[in-house]
């Protein structure tokens, strides 16, 4: 049997962590998280981690390893990652991964494009332009230079122009020449499996799942964490709103509108993201494990033959 990545995508709430379990028990193998939140021991309830009972079904990999006061990149998630997958797979073809950071799961399944080195003065650079001559001035150039970038890019993103015309300007080359180079091939295929439902269904669950967090103390694990609200695993939805809250600035009841506002806006990007891609595979979310065994089955079949 070749060896096999099943990936389990779609929207927050929507019952990922559940069938992980499932398949996990079913194929009797491990899981990996692809959920970026979830690699940090101190944040579990704010971001719906397995509980210990969860944990104790399938060995688990990648959930609370990190601290928030660790720097970890996609790209170190993407190596340690493959590496793990390696030494699993030395005893189990298949291996379960789960999570709705569409980055960290693309990191594993098809890798990133390429960039040679850049001095990081050129950045320094366009930065102090982006402030003295404001985003258009960044933008013309990037029109001028390179405009397949121009007319693909989020050109309101300044992180996304600059990004483009430090590559410009540290290569001589457009920044659009270097994007969707053939990537490292994997040693090992993936099975793309989504979970769906209808957005007032979608809505409905993040709802009733962010109350179950403040009864579960996620209102007593964001105070823990406050003095440290600047780093970067706390920019979060879930917390930065409870942040508000406690500087006084918004009541209880607002910040826990906004974080299920905002959660919902997270989930309606996931999808948006996920559903680009064509190789995966869609079902309810409320579809009988049977079903989507069979379908792995008979794709693990045809790869294996």
């Amino acid at each position: 049997m070749h060896k096999t990545l099943i990936s389990i995508v779609g929207p927050t709430g929507i019952g990922k962590t559940a069938l992980s379990l499932k398949l996990a028990t079913h194929f009797k193998t491990a899981i990996l998280s692809a959920d970026s939140r979830q690699f940090y021991k101190e944040i579990p309830i704010g971001t719906a981690a397995p509980t210990g009972s969860e944990l104790a079904t399938a060995a688990h990999h990648f959930i609370h390893h990190k601290s928030i006061k660790d720097t970890y990149s996609v790209g170190a998630f993407e190596t340690e990652a493959l590496a793990k997958l390696e030494e699993l797979q030395r005893t189990n073809p298949i291996i379960i991964m789960v999570g709705g950071s569409g980055l960290y799961v693309n990191a594993v399944t098809k890798g990133f494009d390429e960039f040679p080195d850049i001095a990081p003065e050129i950045r320094m650079q366009l930065n102090s332009e982006l402030e003295t001559n404001g985003l258009e001035f960044l933008q013309e150039e990037l029109k001028e230079i390179d405009p397949i970038s121009y007319a693909t890019i989020a050109l309101k993103n300044p992180h996304r122009v600059i990004r483009a015309l430090e590559i410009c300007r540290g290569t001589g080359n457009p920044y659009s020449s270097f994007l969707n180079k053939d990537k490292r091939k994997r040693p090992f295929n993936t099975i793309s499996i989504g979970l769906k439902a209808e957005r007032p269904l979608i809505y409905e669950r993040i709802n009733q799942r962010v109350d179950q967090m403040l009864e579960n103390g996620l209102l007593e694990e964001a105070k823990s964490v406050f003095e440290h609200r600047d780093l970067n695993a706390l920019n979060t939805v879930g917390y930065k709103e409870l942040f508000h809250y406690f500087d006084g600035e918004w009541t209880l009841d607002f910040a826990v509108s906004e974080i299920k506002k905002n959660t919902r806006r997270f989930a309606k990007r996931q999808m948006t993201w996920f559903q680009k891609d064509p190789e995966t595979a869609w079902f309810e979310y409320d579809t009988n494990l049977e079903d989507i065994v069979n379908h792995l089955n008979t794709v693990i079949k045809k790869t294996s033959e």
